[in-house]
């Protein structure tokens, strides 16, 4: 189950579209990803074809880091079971939800009532095949629907899960974009499922395209730091190799996740909920959909954004997703596959955290340079007769310069004028092109 992705994808900035980053989640669908292993680093490689600069990195079985340890690496080949007519029921090679995740090797007869204990289904969704993983403990099984699973005969059972745990490494990949300053936006994602569209493939590659479109830009306020991980203990090596400059350096950043269907936005906060990020996440969807979710740090439980706003880390980190993990039946299961995403669905991920990038980028404090309110006629600002300035978009510029006292980002006069602040960065630029008001930060 695996394919040669090293080869360059001939993909370029302006080609980012929902459409072509639904295109990477197909190629990248059928490889069997894990913490570690050849779908793992397949999948990275691929990324690498796509996005100049990215650097893969290798991490040691064994290494500790915080209270975890690097577990061996898991590579799988084939696995089955046989029914005691020798017709295979389950196969790897159909499906590689129906192995749990990390299992030993295994190849044996047993009755099925000493099978049973070892299968996994769902019987309040009996068709699908769920996602099992036993990452830290030595065991192996297999899942598969629960309809099937009631429909198996007494007898013997043949088993056989061709894999195998030895030490190796543990992959992630990064990308560091120099912008103006040093101060940097965390992105970050994880490639660690198996053939789950939503809650594996969406995120990443919609954050392959976000890279893109960055690489594009030809000027940033910015630097991007992009993390192509595994899911909590790589970010955990992360933050751990990195957690000096991060907090010295990190002014917001996300987790994508769960980004690819067409159903409603949601957010989670950070862990605070007051940080930079979830004010400007919260004003992007609040001026991009017409409805959005927004859960407390930890109500749905969490993604990698636990590891980067633990108490020791601290990091204003939140995850900003379509459906949100664990919210929707298709979560950790066959029905997360690639009719359940779409081209539209990952466009409008990809356009909302544009747009989130972007007010991040001008997200200025202005500060009036005029003792009192400036004549807005003579820089041909003012509507009149002569100079048919839209008057809405002058009764905009004059609120603007009424909350330019450098007290107020642009996010907090936009929420004062009930407006959206992505509005309001033109008139910031003209104002300043004037002379009217300098950046205060």
């Amino acid at each position: 189950m695996s394919s040669d992705f090293t080869s360059k994808q001939n993909a370029t900035p302006n080609e980012v579209t929902g459409h072509k980053v639904y295109q990477w989640a197909e190629k990248l669908f059928p490889l069997c990803r894990s913490l570690t292993g050849q779908g793992t680093l397949e999948t990275l490689k691929f990324f690498q074809s796509i996005v100049d600069g990215l650097e893969i990195h290798s991490i040691p079985s064994g290494t500790k880091v915080g209270d975890w340890t690097v577990p061996n690496q898991w590579d799988i080949h084939d696995a089955y079971i046989k029914d005691p007519n020798g017709t295979k029921i389950v196969d790897f090679k159909q499906s590689n939800l129906h192995v749990i995740g990390y299992s030993e090797p295994i190849d044996t007869v047993l009755p099925l009532t000493e099978l049973q204990p070892r299968l996994r289904s769902l019987p309040h969704l009996p068709e699908a095949i769920p996602y099992c993983t036993s990452y830290y403990n030595r065991y192996w099984g297999f899942c598969l629907s629960d309809t099937q699973r009631k429909e198996l005969i007494d007898g013997d059972y043949h088993v056989k899960i061709d894999s195998s745990l030895k030490p190796g490494h543990l992959n992630y990949a990064e990308l560091y974009i120099a912008g103006d300053t040093d101060e940097e936006i965390l992105l970050s994602s994880y490639c660690c499922h198996p053939s789950l569209a939503n809650n594996e493939l969406s995120g990443p590659c919609v954050l392959a395209g976000l890279a893109l479109w960055l690489k594009q830009q030809p000027k940033l306020r910015y630097s991007y730091r992009i993390i192509f991980t595994v899911e909590t203990i790589g970010s955990i090596i992360y933050i751990n190799k990195h957690l000096k400059k991060m907090k010295e350096k990190l002014v917001a950043g996300y987790v994508l996740t769960c980004c690819g269907d067409e159903n409603r936005y949601s957010f989670s906060q950070t862990r605070m909920g007051d940080s930079l990020t979830d004010r400007v996440t919260r004003h992007t969807l609040e001026h991009h959909a017409d409805k959005f979710d927004e859960y407390k740090f930890l109500e749905i439980g969490g993604s990698d954004n636990i590891q980067y706003c633990s108490p020791n880390v601290d990091l204003p980190v939140c995850t900003l997703m379509r459906s949100a993990h664990g919210t929707y039946k298709e979560y950790h299961n066959s029905l997360d596959n690639l009719d359940f995403i779409s081209p539209g669905g990952l466009q409008g991920a990809f356009d909302v955290y544009k747009k989130a990038i972007t007010l991040l980028e001008n997200n200025h404090t202005w500060q009036l340079t005029t003792i009192g309110e400036p004549q807005l006629g003579k820089y041909g600002l003012y509507n009149s007769e002569t100079n048919p300035w839209p008057w809405q978009r002058t009764k905009l510029l004059k609120l603007f310069l009424a909350y330019a006292d450098g007290q107020h980002d642009l996010v907090q006069m936009a929420e004062r004028l009930g407006c959206n602040a992505l509005d309001l960065i033109s008139i910031a630029e003209e104002c300043k092109k004037h002379g009217l008001v300098t950046k205060a930060i």
